[in-house]
């Protein structure tokens, strides 16, 4: 046993339990700096040369891996069901493309691979904004005097 500095005088080493589930690595700065200039470029291309397909479509947020090789794309898209998955069919058909336009507004040696997922948030916010406002509505028919 080591006994210079360092060393755990007495006491045993903890275990470390491993759990790769729970595992995210935090982002650096760069992936930070890259995630908003991806999602700034894409949401300009989408718009700008991409009028008539892309009315409906928003892109919330960009989330880079850590190698910088793949890109999560979320977006939301107003409309109904239909509408979004067709939307969708059409980012990922047109993904290629849009990376290769990407690539040369952004210099990097290698764009990441773009995938694109739909964004649930809103519809579910509001969808917890609707229970909230149907408890709140029950609890003042109750409280209230007859």
């Amino acid at each position: 046993m080591r006994t210079g500095r360092g060393a755990l005088s007495g006491f045993a080493k903890p275990a470390i339990i491993h759990n790769p589930s729970l595992y995210r690595p935090v982002p650096t700065a760069r992936t930070l700096r890259l995630n908003e200039l991806l999602h700034r470029e894409l949401s300009g291309l989408l718009h700008r040369e991409h009028q008539v397909e892309a009315v409906a479509i928003t892109v919330t947020s960009v989330d880079v891996s850590p190698d910088l090789k793949c890109c999560n794309v979320y977006v939301a898209v107003t409309g109904d069901d239909g509408l979004a998955e067709d939307r969708l069919r059409w980012l990922r058909r047109e993904a290629a493309a849009l990376r290769a336009t990407l690539s040369r507004r952004i210099v990097l040696k290698h764009l990441p691979k773009l995938t694109f997922i739909p964004d649930t948030a809103t519809p579910r916010g509001n969808r917890i904004l609707a229970v909230l406002d149907e408890i709140a509505a029950k609890g003042k028919s109750a409280t209230a005097p007859p």
